[in-house]
């Protein structure tokens, strides 16, 4: 006890390492409040998925107030509802893989409800379920979610990293005073502030185009991910998490983001690749035309999940059911992410409802009702759901 003052007086001691509690519990308060909103509204603990957790990334553009009287035009507030200035397929697997696909922003496809064009407009003539679907056709696999971020993310987030490394290859000289757009870059290893890689990310001046922007894309979050591993920056992680967080628009659930931090666990490790295709022409537009020979087997070896059964080639077939039940089904199985579901025709007659295949079992579990037959499969399917008389009315 510490004598205080008359006679009898005395106050308890403060011991030394209950003050030392208290200071690295205000000091992990003071790193951990930033991340703080994300926490509340995403709080969970890291679980082991059984499979891979595939997202569609994608950075929006800015859009101006055109009508607006004074020039440059005022940026309008961030809607996320433009088109998308980067895109990529991430994929992270229980055991900390994460496989990148960067898909350039002038892929030719074929987008829901607007028909063939690039796939940059594909969030504006869908919003983020088109984009999503979009990037599910071309690639064959399941989109469990997206995240879309401003252009403020890449600045705030370089920044609450300290700054990236990263090898500038050439000299980055541009300037748009409509866009406040201002780069310059001189060439060597360099570590870049928030404002510089904005530049160093959207530089598009040199022969490669987009195509060039993604090999920076990639090098930028290879960097990021390396200053990530690195225990002397773990107290910047909540800071990094606030950066993104506060300029992104997603859909995640908290069993995604549980699954996310579960592959975050095992100790990150990161893949990078590219949709395979040459630069062309529709029309006077320049497009990037996707070789789908080379994609479907860049897809094949580095992203197919076996045990997913959202990633097969499922046939349906209306042998004894209501009308437009198989129709019904496809959509209803496209909803849940499966990427490719076709409509077979075969001669109709009595039958209850069947699936053949080696996954068969796996899909009446999406199909919700039918037996495992020995059926023949329909040609180049992995399944085959025959829907008999069992299946329920609309």
């Amino acid at each position: 006890m510490i004598r205080t003052g008359g006679a009898g007086r005395y106050a308890p001691r403060v011991r030394t390492p209950v003050v030392v509690g208290l200071v690295v519990l205000a000091g992990v308060v003071a790193v951990v409040s930033p991340a703080a909103p994300f926490l509340a509204r995403y709080g969970t603990l890291p679980r082991k998925a059984e499979g891979p957790v595939n997202l569609v990334l994608a950075g929006v553009d800015v859009e101006y107030n055109e009508s607006a009287p004074v020039w440059p035009y005022p940026a309008q507030p961030e809607s996320y509802r433009g088109r998308t200035d980067t895109i990529m397929l991430a994929q992270a697997w229980p055991d900390g893989r994460v496989n990148l696909l960067s898909i350039p922003r002038d892929s030719w496809v074929n987008m829901p409800k607007s028909g063939w064009g690039k796939i940059n407009g594909a969030n504006r003539s869908g919003g983020p379920e088109g984009l999503m679907r979009a990037v599910q056709d071309l690639t064959g696999l399941p989109v469990d979610g997206y995240a879309l971020l401003s252009l403020n993310a890449v600045p705030a987030l370089t920044d609450a990293a300290g700054g990236v490394t990263v090898d500038v290859g050439q000299a980055m000289k541009y300037d748009d005073n409509a866009g406040n757009l201002h780069i310059d870059l001189k060439p060597g290893r360099q570590r870049l502030n928030g404002e510089q890689m904005v530049g160093f990310l959207r530089f598009r001046h040199d022969n490669l185009g987009d195509i060039g922007r993604i090999g920076r894309q990639q090098q930028f979050v290879g960097a990021l991910g390396a200053q990530v591993r690195n225990p002397l920056n773990a107290w910047r992680l909540p800071l990094m998490v606030a950066a993104v967080d506060r300029n992104m628009k997603s859909n995640l659930t908290r069993a995604q983001v549980a699954a996310l931090m579960g592959a975050g666990l095992s100790g990150v490790k990161i893949g990078t690749h590219q949709v395979p295709g040459t630069f062309g022409y529709r029309g006077a537009a320049s497009v990037w035309e996707v070789d789908r020979a080379a994609l479907n087997a860049l897809v094949a070896r580095e992203f197919r999940d076996p045990n997913d059964p959202r990633s097969l080639g499922v046939a349906v077939v209306n042998t004894d059911a209501p009308d437009g039940s198989a129709r019904r089904l496809k959509e209803r199985l496209e909803g849940l992410g499966y990427a490719n579901v076709w409509i077979v025709n075969e001669p109709r007659g009595p039958a209850k409802t069947t699936a053949s295949g080696a996954a068969a079992a796996r899909v009446l579990r999406d199909v919700g009702f039918g037996t495992v037959s020995d059926q023949p499969l329909a040609s180049g399917a992995d399944v085959t759901v025959r829907l008999g008389s069992d299946t329920p009315a609309p």
